[in-house]
């Protein structure tokens, strides 16, 4: 089942707060919401995405854990985007010091992109949809982002300002500069 994409401008214009509110009264479904006011309505993934996704998350959080720079969010948490998108990367990190700048109400989205954002990809999921929503979170502020495509096992890795690198079958993944120490084992992920 892939996403259902409800188009309801220019009859309905959820503001900031009645698409909260939406999402706060439908805790079960996973919704998002594009620059153009499109919601998004996702269907939750098979047994292996889950699975895949919580090593993912748990990695990443432990590695967050340890470093204490910075906070990591599973697919959850809710991004304001500077486009007007609210957006959920199924897994994500911000630095400390931009959260204690922006000292966001934690009950909240957070009105930010991430420092780092990564997509999985599950069988429902088009490629190219999950494409553009990579670029879209690097062309609103995201410095390094993670496309984990386990049917063709690849990654697509984002940074700004460059064009995409693609790893075929690669064993893990370095955080680079954004994510300084932070290795991913590709084994429980891509298989």
């Amino acid at each position: 089942m892939t996403a259902l994409i409800l188009n309801l401008s220019p009859a309905i214009e959820l503001t900031d707060e009645q698409f909260f509110q939406l999402c706060q009264n439908n805790r079960d479904l996973r919704l998002e919401r594009t620059a153009e006011g499109e919601l998004i309505i996702m269907p939750p993934t098979g047994w292996g995405s889950g699975n895949r996704n919580s090593r993912l998350t748990q990695r990443l959080g432990n590695w967050a854990d340890a470093d204490g720079t910075g906070l990591a969010f599973d697919s959850s948490t809710g991004f304001k985007l500077p486009n007007g998108a609210n957006r959920s990367p199924d897994a994500s990190w911000v630095s400390r010091e931009r959260l204690e700048a922006l000292n966001p109400d934690p009950t909240r989205f957070l009105p930010m992109a991430p420092d780092f954002a990564v997509e999985l990809r599950s069988a429902s999921d088009s490629l190219k949809t999950v494409q553009q929503k990579m670029q879209e979170y690097i062309d609103n502020g995201v410095r390094l982002g993670w496309l984990i495509d386990p049917q063709n096992q690849r990654v697509e890795i984002y940074r700004p300002r460059q064009d995409v690198e693609v790893l075929e079958s690669p064993t893990c993944l370095l955080g680079e500069d954004v994510l300084p120490g932070f290795v991913l084992d590709l084994a429980q992920i891509l298989s």
